[in-house]
C-alpha cells in the first residue's frame, strides 16, 4: 500500500504554542505520594522530591502542569496544604485519605526544580468565589495583607505569580463533587472570574467545558457556559480519553480523527457565539476505563480509606503509544484553535512515567511519542493533504490510513510525525514538501519489538518498547521542493527530523 502526502512550507496552520506540551498532577492514587514525592527514597533530596522522577520529567519535557486536580480539587481546601499544621482529610472523589504533607509550597518548589509553569485549579465544587480570591491573593499578591503575609511567613517571600487558572473541573459530570447545571456553573464561573480579574487583571482563565464528547449535555453546555462568561475567560477546556473497546483496534487507532472532530465542534460553537476564546485540551490520554469501572473502584471500596492507593496504573502497550502519537498529531493539526493541552497524568496514574515505592522509575511506552514531539515540534504547523487508502472503522467512519502532522521552524529545521494505522502490512509514504529543500538527518519508529506483539509493555526491569532507527528513508530535492520516501512498519509511530540542507538520507 502507498500513501501520498502533499504540503507547502509556506502554507501553515499556525504557530505551535509551547503550552501544547503540558501535563497534569492530581492528588490521586500514587501521582504525588511515591510518585513525585517520597521522603527517604534513595534518590530523594531534602525536600522529599524523587530525583529519578525529576530527571525523567525533564527528559519528557512538559512545559506546564495543571494542579491539584481533577476531581480532587472539587473537595479540596487549599489551606490544608500550607503552613506547619496539616490536617488529614477524607478525599471522597478517590475514596482515600489525604495527608496534606505535600501541598502548594511543595508543588511550587517541585515545578521550579522541573522548570515547568503552574496551571492552578480552584475549587468551585464545595467552595466558590471567596476561596478562589483567597488562594489568588495568597499566591500572587506581593505582601502587606493577611493572606500574602501568611505566604511569606510560610517561607515564600516572593509571590508565586501564577498566570494560568482553571475555574473548577468537569462541573457537568454527575460524578463531580458539587456537580452543577450549565446555568449554575456558568454564573458561578463568571462571578468568580470577574472578582479574580479585579485582583489580578493579567490572569488567563480557563472555564470548564464538557467532560467528554459523549456527555448528553455536550454542545449546549458549552453554549450556555460561554454566554455567561463571555469577555471574562480566555479558554474553554475539553477533556478526551480513548480506549480500545471489544477488540476494535481499528477504531482505537482512529482516535486522533475523533479528537479532530471534537475540537472542530467546540471551535464551531465558539465561532457561532462570535467569541475569541481558545481551546484548552487540559485532560487527554488513553485510559482503560473498563478496568477503572470494573476493577479499581471495587478494590477501593473493599480496601477502606487508605493513603495513596494504587489506582488506574495502566500498563501501556505499543498500541497505546501509537495512539498517543496520533493524538499529539491531532493537537498539532489544530494549533489555530488549541491554545494549550495537558496529558493526564504525569506519574503513575495513567502516566508516561511509572515508579515503585523505594524502587526504580521507568519510561512507559507512551513516554516516547510525547518526549519526541515536545522536543521537536516547534515553529509552525504545516497544512498537509493525504491521498491514498483509507481505514474503515466502526466508531469513526473512514479515516486516513496514515495520520500525519509536520512542523517547520524559521531555522529550516523541522519534523514530520507519521502514524501507520495499518496493522498487518507496511505502508509506503511519499511526502512532497513544496517551497523548501530539506534533508532528513534522523528517522525513528516505534513499533512492536522483534518477536513481541502489539501488546508489549515496558516494566521496572525491562523497557523493550522505544523508538529505534528506521533505515531506508530516501530524500530527493529539486528547485521546487523536497520529496521524502519512507516505508512505515505496520502499526507504528514514526518521526522524521528535517534539516535545512537539501538532499541526503537518514
Amino acid at each position: 500500500m502507498s500513501v501520498h502526502i502533499e504540503g507547502d512550507a509556506g502554507q501553515v496552520i499556525g504557530p505551535v504554542p509551547r503550552r501544547l506540551f503540558g501535563s497534569f498532577v492530581e492528588h490521586m492514587g500514587r501521582s504525588v505520594y511515591t510518585g513525585l514525592y517520597e521522603p527517604g527514597h534513595s534518590t530523594s533530596d531534602e525536600r522529599g522530591f524523587r530525583g529519578d522522577v525529576l530527571e525523567l520529567v525533564r527528559e519528557l519535557g512538559p512545559t506546564v502542569v495543571r494542579y491539584p486536580g481533577g476531581n480532587f480539587v472539587s473537595g479540596y481546601r487549599w489551606e490544608d496544604g500550607v503552613g506547619p499544621d496539616r490536617p488529614r482529610r477524607l478525599d471522597p472523589s478517590w475514596h482515600s485519605v489525604e495527608s496534606n504533607r505535600f501541598g502548594l509550597h511543595e508543588f511550587v518548589a517541585w515545578a521550579e526544580a522541573a522548570g515547568i509553569e503552574v496551571m492552578y485549579a480552584v475549587n468551585l465544587g464545595t467552595r466558590g468565589i471567596q476561596e478562589a480570591t483567597d488562594v489568588l491573593e495568597y499566591c500572587n499578591h506581593p505582601g502587606g495583607t493577611e493572606l500574602s503575609e501568611r505566604r511569606r511567613a510560610n517561607g515564600a517571600d516572593r509571590p508565586f505569580g501564577f498566570k494560568l487558572w482553571c475555574l473548577g473541573n468537569e462541573m457537568d459530570g454527575p460524578w463531580q463533587i458539587g456537580h452543577k447545571t450549565a446555568d449554575e456553573y456558568g454564573r458561578l464561573a463568571a462571578e468568580t472570574a470577574r472578582v479574580m480579574r479585579m485582583i489580578d487583571p493579567g490572569l488567563e482563565l480557563v472555564v470548564a467545558g464538557s467532560s467528554h464528547a459523549d456527555m448528553p449535555t455536550f454542545g449546549e453546555w458549552e453554549r450556555t457556559v460561554l454566554r455567561h462568561t463571555a469577555g471574562l475567560v480566555d479558554h474553554i477546556s475539553l477533556h478526551a480519553y480513548y480506549q480500545e473497546l471489544h477488540g476494535d483496534t481499528d477504531s482505537y487507532l482512529a482516535s486522533g480523527a475523533a479528537l479532530d472532530a471534537y475540537i472542530g465542534t467546540v471551535a464551531g460553537i465558539i465561532d457561532e457565539l462570535g467569541l475569541d476564546v481558545g481551546i484548552s485540551v487540559d485532560e487527554w490520554n488513553v485510559w482503560d476505563l473498563r478496568r477503572w469501572n470494573e476493577v479499581d473502584q471495587a478494590r477501593l471500596a473493599e480496601g477502606g480509606w487508605r493513603e495513596h492507593p494504587r489506582i488506574i496504573e495502566d500498563d501501556y502497550t505499543v498500541t497505546d503509544a501509537v495512539v498517543v502519537g496520533s493524538l499529539l498529531s491531532s493537537l498539532l493539526r489544530n494549533v489555530d484553535r488549541v491554545t494549550m493541552a495537558n496529558q493526564a497524568q504525569l506519574v503513575n496514574v495513567i502516566a508516561p512515567i511509572r515508579t515503585e515505592p523505594g524502587g526504580p522509575a521507568w519510561r512507559q511506552s507512551t513516554f516516547h511519542p510525547f518526549q519526541r514531539v515536545a522536543a521537536l515540534a516547534g515553529g509552525s504547523s504545516l497544512r498537509l493533504s493525504v491521498e491514498g487508502p483509507r481505514l474503515r472503522t466502526a466508531q469513526h467512519g473512514e479515516v486516513d490510513l496514515v495520520d500525519v502532522a509536520a512542523t517547520v521552524e524559521d531555522s529550516g529545521r523541522g519534523a514530520v510525525f507519521l502514524t501507520n494505522r495499518a496493522t498487518a502490512a507496511p505502508t509506503e509514504v511519499r511526502l512532497r514538501l513544496r517551497g523548501a529543500r530539506f534533508g532528513v538527518y534522523a528517522a525513528e519508529t516505534l513499533t512492536a519489538p522483534d518477536g513481541e506483539s502489539r501488546h508489549a509493555v515496558n516494566t521496572a526491569v525491562s523497557q523493550p518498547v522505544r523508538p529505534v532507527p528506521l533505515p531506508g528513508t530516501a530524500v530527493t530535492s529539486d528547485p521546487g521542493g523536497t520529496t521524502i520516501t519512507v516505508t512505515l512498519p505496520p502499526l507504528s509511530w514514526t518521526v522524521l527530523q528535517l534539516s535545512p540542507e537539501a538532499g541526503g538520507h537518514a
